[in-house]
């Protein structure tokens, strides 16, 4: 039964990630630019992305397998959890986390960086005159991403030899929880410096683009800026474009038979501009409208219009969750900076909340049926993820002010989208610390586990606590560590913390930050009026333009070659 129970939980982890593989590749095909498609630019951005949300999602799974070794009535562990057994699932689990972690890093520090430089080195003119070979590419790009590995060994170095934090002073320190979470093996430090630090740079971008998105997902869809088709907008343009050809007929019929004036010249030309402008205006909103288009097009507009009562109410059952997020990392915070047994020293850890988190109760009291645990928190991630993506999209890729990259719906370039992708796995790792830490840490450390606080009647048995339910508590960092088996990712990202406190209070202390921010966006958009972006349309029309337009050249050229050919046979 318990190996039956084991495979089912692997088998749902495995079901998930391909789901969000699914997810991140209709995020990478939905972003790119059509014309600017890369093969490598898009295989490693739906890898690297996957890679990052499985490791976040084996968090249920860690807990359902330490979970499933204890009995929550009993509070002490079941008859088939030898040690033996529970030290077998912390060592799978243990591999697994460590490896994904280092493919994390290695496709986050070498490969994107790679193939951001692979895809900048390709020069099409060179390649059609056989002057760019492939190998000749691959060693420019090696010769960039050197800079890269070099840094990544660096990194690696300083973790090995980089001393952990020597403050012991504190009875916590004898407890076996917190002695297990001193490193002594000079690797293990090292990986755990590497991901401390890639934490701590994920926790700055999560602080600045998921605390803008998380308030803008729900109020986008109460909230819907104008769309172009919307009749509105239609008649406006058509009276602009009204008013315009008026004008220019009044121009040009005011100086008939005679030369027009400069200042009328100069007002003519712009009046042809804004003409086109209207034009392509007019054309983009036909097109959204449908008109041209096949009847599965037009069906599916007027079945958006149909439900747009359900994405408002959707809008606000998710701008509800949102806020019940918000209220229950607050309390966490809160309880964690008042009475964490070790403040600074230990990147303020408390497992055992003492004030009413709603989402931490919500997630202990499902983690006794699984998989309902992990439907909901793969839900949380899906939550945490699309904030991001919208707070990369509405602020764009920046150096403090300037914008270097823009990321729009089939306007982003590829290399874009792998600065987005290196970006969004950054925040993903926070995303990590922020739900295991903060959203819900009593479930993160322990899931559903509970400890018999009767003594046993004699040394080296389990307590019996079946005539005496109320002397089964939740598990805490103080519990007995033979009943109560806390998760690794709780364990490896608690490690980070202690021996490296530095990272511990810069992560906690960035999620009021995190609060602070959404607040003010949550606030301010509320009482903001969605406005329809002209800019994107024009943009938009103007592309489609030239591409119509180099098409028909390539079409002509294409015949007029024929014919040449045709002539001379």
């Amino acid at each position: 039964m318990a190996a039956l129970h084991v495979a089912f939980i692997w088998i749902a982890y495995a079901i998930v990630v391909a789901l969000f593989m699914l997810v991140t590749a209709i995020f990478v095909f939905i972003y790119q630019e059509p014309r600017e498609r890369s093969p490598a630019v898009t295989i490693v951005s739906i890898v690297t992305l996957t890679s990052l949300l499985a490791t976040v999602l084996l968090l249920p799974v860690d807990i359902a397998l330490i979970a499933s070794t204890s009995s929550p009535e009993l509070g002490r562990k079941k008859h088939w959890a030898t040690p033996d057994r529970v030290d077998s699932i912390l060592l799978t689990l243990r591999i697994v986390y460590y490896t994904l972690y280092s493919f994390d890093a290695l496709l986050c520090l070498v490969v994107a960086p790679f193939t951001y430089f692979w895809f900048e080195e390709y020069d099409d003119t060179a390649e059609d005159e056989g002057g760019q070979s492939v190998g000749k590419r691959f060693w420019a790009a090696l010769k960039y991403t050197t800079v890269f590995i070099i840094l990544v060994v660096i990194l690696f170095l300083i973790g090995f030899f980089v001393p952990v934090a020597k403050d012991r002073r504190g009875k916590h320190w004898d407890l076996d929880y917190f002695k297990d979470l001193l490193t002594e093996n000079h690797g293990e430090r090292a990986l755990t410096f590497a991901l401390g630090l890639l934490i701590t740079l994920g926790t700055a971008l999560f602080v600045f683009y998921t605390a803008s998105g998380i308030p803008l997902l729900p109020i986008s869809l109460i909230k819907s800026a104008p769309s172009i088709s919307a009749p509105s907008l239609i008649a406006t343009t058509a009276s602009a474009l009204e008013a315009n050809r008026e004008r220019q007929r009044q121009l040009e019929g005011r100086n008939i038979g005679r030369a027009l004036s400069p200042k009328d010249r100069r007002e003519l030309e712009q009046l042809v501009r804004d003409e086109r402008t209207l034009v392509r205006r007019q054309h983009q909103a036909a097109k959204a409208h449908g008109e041209g288009k096949s009847w599965i097009i037009k069906a599916w507009t007027k079945t958006q219009a149909v439900f747009q009562p359900i994405k408002l109410l959707g809008g606000i059952l998710l701008l509800l969750i949102v806020i019940l997020i918000w209220v229950s990392m607050l309390l966490t915070g809160i309880d964690k900076a008042k009475n964490s047994i070790c403040k600074r020293h230990c990147g303020y850890l408390l497992t055992h909340i003492g004030v009413f988190n709603p989402i931490n109760w919500i997630f202990v009291k499902s983690a006794e049926v699984f998989p309902v645990d992990y439907i909901i928190i793969t839900l949380l991630v899906l939550i945490f993820f699309s904030s991001s993506v919208i707070g990369i999209a509405v602020v764009g890729i920046r150096f403090l002010w300037v914008r270097i990259f823009q990321i729009r719906n089939g306007h982003t370039s590829p290399q874009a989208l792998l600065m987005a992708t290196v970006m969004l796995a950054l925040i993903v790792l926070a995303i990590n610390y922020s739900l295991a830490m903060i959203v819900a840490p009593q479930y993160a450390t322990f899931g559903s586990q509970t400890v018999c606080n009767n003594p046993p009647k004699h040394p080296g048995a389990q307590p019996d606590c079946s005539k005496h339910p109320e002397l089964v508590h939740p598990c805490s960092e103080l519990s007995d560590s033979d009943i109560c088996t806390p998760s690794v990712v709780s364990t490896f990202l608690n490690r980070i913390m202690v021996n490296f406190p530095f990272f511990g209070v810069v992560c906690f202390w960035a999620q009021f930050a995190f609060l602070g921010v959404s607040l003010v966006v949550l606030v301010t958009s509320m009482f903001r009026t969605p406005k329809f972006d002209e800019t994107h349309v024009d943009e938009d029309a103007e592309a489609e333009e030239e591409e119509g337009l180099l098409s028909s050249v390539g079409r002509r050229f294409g015949a007029t070659r024929e014919d040449i050919i045709g002539t001379i046979v």
